[in-house]
């Protein structure tokens, strides 16, 4: 159990509800309605087994800096409170979790599966080469609501890249913003990324700039599935949320950063996904 805590807190199982709001959101828009439970289940399922998949690997191959890092030297994985055969272990059980689920929802899911790997296991390696590793890291987290359209209509069309795009504008920022804690610690060990190339200012007006892209997506997607009323309400409740973030964060000051990421953030999908159901079953 002590290793199974332990596990889960590498992983930071609780972010994992981050993005399943929006995987949601993704399959009730392509269904129309309310998809069946056994996809639901499924989906989340998929969801879960990639996102801890993805992130046990990403903690593996960023083990050498997670150590030397004063901020993550105490994390679970560098601290020794998990052997690293343990994690791939763990690794290798999600992903095929995640062939498993996508199996159970449509021939199509199972053929993007590989694709989906690739993504997830290659993001943990651009931070050695681009600043863009924080899109990237949004890119791979957006094709979820993807992943969820497809596994409803078994067919892959150009709808909910918009919805993807959003998602990733969100995760980007967010990631952003909390990487200014590491500027330092990057440039002297030559990692890429925007706050280490553009400091504090530049990369929280990144940050900002990537959620005003969150906002204009979540608008298009509703444009284009024609939504109603009460889903651009829940877009002005996230926006006002993240421009809350924006507020409470500023250049010198960090000290709520971890707050505005990873306590306030999460509400974003949560809310745009319950006002999203609001307006699909109020007609």
């Amino acid at each position: 159990m002590t290793r199974l805590r332990n596990f889960l807190r590498m992983v930071d199982f609780e972010h994992t509800f981050f993005g399943l709001p929006f995987a949601y959101l993704g399959a009730f828009l392509a269904q129309g309605g309310m998809p069946s439970w056994e996809k639901l289940f499924w989906i989340t399922v998929a969801m879960i087994s990639a996102r801890t998949a993805a992130l046990s690997l990403n903690r593996i191959i960023d083990l050498r800096y997670d150590a030397a890092n004063p901020r993550t030297a105490h994390w679970v994985l560098p601290s020794g409170k998990l052997n690293v055969n343990r994690v791939w272990i763990g690794t290798i059980i999600f992903f095929m979790l995640l062939f498993v689920s996508a199996a159970r929802l449509n021939p199509l899911c199972l053929k993007l599966a590989p694709l989906a790997v690739i993504i997830l296991w290659g993001y943990s390696y651009t931070k050695r080469f681009t600043w863009w590793c924080h899109l990237i890291l949004g890119m791979a987290i957006g094709i979820g609501p993807i992943g969820a359209w497809i596994a409803i209509t078994g067919t892959f069309d150009w709808q909910p890249l918009i919805l993807g795009a959003a998602v990733a504008g969100w995760i980007a920022g967010f990631d952003t913003m909390y990487a200014c804690q590491d500027i330092e610690f990057d440039r002297r060990n030559r990692l890429y990324s925007i706050p280490a190339r553009f400091g504090e200012v530049g990369a929280l007006r990144f940050s900002a700039v990537f959620h005003l892209f969150t906002v204009v997506f979540l608008v298009l997607t509703g444009l284009i599935l024609s939504l109603g009323v009460f889903y651009y309400l829940g877009i002005t409740i996230a926006a006002t949320v993240l421009v809350y973030e924006h507020i409470i964060v500023k250049p010198g000051d960090l000290s709520r950063v971890n707050f505005a990421a990873f306590k306030i953030n999460r509400y974003v999908g949560l809310i745009i996904f319950i006002f999203a159901l609001w307006d699909l079953f109020s007609v």
